[in-house]
């Protein structure tokens, strides 16, 4: 009896100093007297991105946190956790006295409280082995061919020489899976960290991130799972289950370790959403992966992040954060068997109406499992697929800087100009970065009459084999301030496709159509 009222006093200890114990950014005023040499820090690769953006080898934020700060925040804390250059902050444990003497320090800024918030990997909604059988064969053969596989391949064209980081929940078996035996040979998987554990042994914990890998840069015979088989990678592990605290941290510690070693593309096919924030709040600067993303665009890195899967969440339905940052390249998910989206694919725009996803990828795909190939749904394997791109076309032409990059590959989309917010400017294509042409002409008009707007397709379309697959036909009704108010996807199967009313359209709407490669608007 004695024991259990020990042990019942000893746990209520230990449950009133645990909440007692919070985690916290605590943020610094200032670098004084921190000396820097970037040559020394900054891989060569890193300094080549900042010369080619114009980037200042000496910039603040580049330099390391003040340690006799980290000292005197450490002692008063229970622990310190990372640490970012870019904001100057440190992450700490602390309980409630402790973080009020640390508050009181005349060289800390502000204290943040850690936002408990749950990461979602944006795009397991569902997985399983499966033998490669005729229904799902087609997706293997196509997932790379959809983006313009064959252009790159005739141009020798596969991401060589750029630097791809892939931040995800684990690389498990990546050290040992046929799929990767090319890299493994090459050497090109550069560095590795996990930042939750503080280790440099990554191939371990979930296997989302060795599916994602898979569609950059997997091979299995002559067969490409991804566009860029000969890219260089760091693979940071920064999710796990268990911790909901940390996974914006290490986020964020993942971001500045791959600026650090050279980074030119980030995928992260992640998102972060409820049990934190709402969805008003998905307007690119609420989040610290919002901000970190922003810094790193600034320092020239291209991010490509997942959407997300909540489109058939009514409580939720749009993109998740960092998507929804204004330099993040936000990929969406489209259906094989159709080319527009697929379900569960997250919505745009933002919640300050801005213009998201950019663009599109399958979100039904085949990748690499532990054992054999398998079958996977979500935005977090369109994403992948879209950075291998982004890593080929830019191979195409080294100079491009990230934002360049990136509207290159909004302009590349099949359905561009035309956008809508489930598709963004569709799938990329790799003829538009060898100077291509769509010589389809004009596959549609609009047909004016007193009271109604006809579109009216070109009726040869459908004797032309090359568009045998689909005959769809995209529009969207587009308010004066740019924002759209509806958009649609019609299968075509007759020539008068679409009538609408004026009078059930206010004055200075444009409706935007797109057609089997051809796009015009009509203003009312």
């Amino acid at each position: 009896m004695k024991r259990i009222i020990i042990l019942l006093i000893l746990s209520a200890l230990f449950f009133n100093v645990s909440k007692a114990q919070g985690k916290y950014w605590v943020f610094f005023t200032d670098k004084k007297g921190v000396t820097f040499d970037p040559n020394d820090y900054f891989d060569k690769k890193a300094i080549d991105r900042r010369l080619k953006h114009n980037i200042s080898l000496y910039d603040i934020s580049d330099y390391p946190v003040k340690q006799q700060y980290l000292n005197e925040v450490g002692e008063l804390a229970d622990s310190l956790s990372h640490h970012s250059r870019w904001f100057n902050a440190v992450a700490t444990y602390a309980g409630d006295d402790q973080i009020r003497k640390i508050k009181d320090l005349p060289y800390v800024r502000k204290v943040v409280p850690f936002p408990k918030i749950k990461m979602q990997l944006a795009g397991y909604v569902s997985d399983y082995d499966t033998t490669l059988n005729f229904k799902n064969s087609h997706i293997l053969h196509t997932q790379t061919r959809s983006m313009g596989m064959e252009k790159f391949r005739e141009h020798d064209i596969d991401g060589t020489g750029v630097r791809v980081a892939v931040f995800d929940g684990g690389f498990p078996g990546v050290d040992e899976i046929p799929v990767f035996q090319h890299i493994r040979d090459d050497n090109r998987i550069l560095k590795t960290y996990d930042f939750a554990k503080n280790t440099e042994n990554v191939y371990h914990g979930m296997s989302h991130g060795t599916m994602v890998l898979s569609n950059i840069a997997g091979k299995t015979g002559d067969i490409q799972l991804g566009l860029a088989t000969d890219a260089e990678f760091l693979l940071a592990r920064t999710e796990i289950n268990t911790e909901p605290f940390s996974e914006e941290e290490n986020w964020l510690a993942a971001m500045e370790w791959a600026d650090k070693n050279g980074a030119q593309i980030i995928n992260s096919s992640l998102g972060y959403v409820y049990h934190r924030y709402f969805p008003e709040e998905m307007d690119g600067k609420h989040s610290l992966v919002a901000r970190a993303a922003n810094m790193a665009a600034a320092k020239g890195m291209l991010v490509v992040n997942a959407a997300g899967n909540k489109g058939s969440d009514k409580e939720w339905i749009v993109i998740g954060t960092p998507a929804d940052v204004d330099s993040v390249l936000t990929v969406a998910g489209v259906r094989p068997t159709t080319g527009y989206h697929i379900a569960f694919s997250s919505f745009g725009p933002t919640a300050d109406l801005r213009r998201k996803p950019n663009v599109s990828a399958f979100g039904q795909v085949i990748v690499a499992g532990k054992k054999n190939l398998k079958q996977s749904f979500g935005t977090s394997f369109a994403s992948p697929l879209v950075a291998g791109f982004a890593a080929c076309a830019l191979e195409t032409n080294p100079e491009l800087k990230a934002m360049e990059l990136f509207r290159e590959i909004e302009k590349s989309g099949e359905l561009y100009p035309y956008f809508d917010y489930a598709h963004g400017y569709g799938v990329p294509q790799a003829d538009y970065f060898f100077g291509a042409k769509d010589n389809t002409g004009k596959t549609f008009e609009f047909i004016e009459s007193d009271d109604q707007v006809t579109v009216e397709v070109n009726k040869d379309i459908f004797k032309d084999q090359k568009y045998d697959k689909r005959f769809i036909l995209y529009y969207n009704l587009q308010k004066p301030n740019g924002v759209l108010d509806k958009y649609y996807v019609l299968s075509v199967n007759q020539t008068d496709v679409l009538i609408i009313n004026k009078s059930e359209v206010p004055e200075g709407t444009r409706l935007n159509v797109h057609y089997v490669g051809y796009s015009e608007t009509f203003e009312f």
